[in-house]
């Protein structure tokens, strides 16, 4: 297995009216490890993993396997293998040939191709399937030989690059939990794109989330997920979306959500408006709760139901998550936060960790030099 490494690297694609559609991608993927490269349509992801393969050519930075730097080095010289979203199979082989055809074009000898082939089969279940051709096979069974057939090559590096898209939710668990298996009994290093969130939370060792502006942050999926570092990660990462509403720090830095005091102060932001994140699940049902509204809707998805909570003041409605009897559409409803599970982002984006607030004669201080 291989390590990579990504210092600096943009993308420019030539025109007249050329302009960067990636700047300063830099993060590194350790041996063994499974990154996952995730963010919304458009951002690059994909453009960042053909980089990597040599299906595409950087426009400036470095891209480094095992320290050594491979911006010049053809593709099939990288030692890596791609599993597309389109699974680009050979409809008229058989699943034994498409698996084989990397070891046929490399004239490994047939005996050796004939038990590499059946240990990958064995491996993804796809030992009964061998004589089959790819439009007899379902989607999920297609997107296994399309990894056996990258397996089977004992390549440095796995890059995906959106497998799963294609499939339907209950397909997509199951080769969520295939992808993962494999993993840890590879021990491979893999680097994985994917515009669900759900898929990098529950595959990666870390995620790198990408915005328009590159990278926004680097960490492991609960790291990101409880200290998002700006507006974009945390309005991208969990499921239910995070709720992100406006509040308002007072003189004192205390702050407030709809002309509710929450338990949040921070001295320096005194008299500053920001955007406050509750998390659904943080938000908790309690009479005697500050942040009261009306039940505007109820979405019921089983075990659990999502109740969207309407609070004055407030531009949009508050989305809580429920596992008891939710209220009825137009009820009045009060909900409190969970103890430190406040999200504070400042006016331009980048979170605010909460400070014990400052001496009188500091906030004067912070207040006259802003002013």
């Amino acid at each position: 297995m291989a390590s990579i490494a990504l210092n600096g690297v943009g993308k420019t694609y030539a025109g007249k009216s050329a302009s960067p559609v990636l700047q300063d991608i830099s993060f590194a993927v350790a041996d063994g490890e499974f990154v996952v490269l995730v963010g919304p349509s458009g951002c690059g992801k994909s453009t960042v993993l053909r980089m990597i393969a040599g299906l595409e050519e950087a426009s400036g930075g470095e891209i480094r396997l095992d320290g050594v730097r491979v911006n010049e080095t053809p593709p099939a010289r990288r030692g890596l293998a791609m599993v597309f979203q389109s699974y680009a199979l050979y409809a008229h082989m058989s699943v034994f040939e498409n698996i084989a055809f990397g070891l046929r074009l490399a004239r490994v000898p047939k005996k050796d191709l004939h038990t590499s082939v059946h240990t990958v089969a064995r491996m993804l279940q796809l030992e009964h399937l061998l004589d089959r051709k790819p439009p007899q096979l379902s989607g999920g069974q297609r997107q296994r030989v399309a990894i056996g057939r990258a397996i089977v090559r004992k390549p440095r590096a796995f890059l995906f690059d959106e497998p799963l898209s294609n499939l339907d939710a209950a397909l997509r668990a199951d080769m969520r939990a295939e992808i993962a298996r494999l993993h840890k009994q590879l021990g491979a290093t893999m680097v994985y794109v994917t515009h669900d969130q759900v898929e990098a939370m529950t595959l990666a060792d870390r995620i790198v989330v990408l915005g328009p502006m590159g990278v926004q942050q680097i960490g492991a999926p609960m790291a990101l997920y409880e200290r998002p570092a700006n507006v974009f990660v945390a309005g991208f990462i969990g499921m239910p979306k995070m709720n992100l509403v406006e509040g308002a720090v007072d003189a004192h830095g205390r702050l407030a959500l709809g002309g509710v005091p929450l338990d949040w102060e921070n001295a320096a932001a005194c008299g500053s408006t920001v955007t406050v994140g509750l998390r659904p699940e943080h938000l908790v049902p309690d009479a005697g709760g500050a942040i009261r509204g009306t039940v505007a809707l109820v979405e019921r998805l089983g075990a659990d139901s999502h109740v969207h909570l309407e609070v004055e003041g407030l531009s949009r409605p508050l989305v809580v998550s429920i596992k008891d009897a939710p209220p009825a559409p137009g009820s009045a409803w009060a909900v409190t936060h969970a103890a430190g599970a406040l999200h504070v982002f400042g006016a331009d984006g980048v979170r605010i960790e909460p400070r014990q607030p400052a001496p009188a004669g500091n906030q004067i201080n912070i207040i006259s030099e802003a002013a």
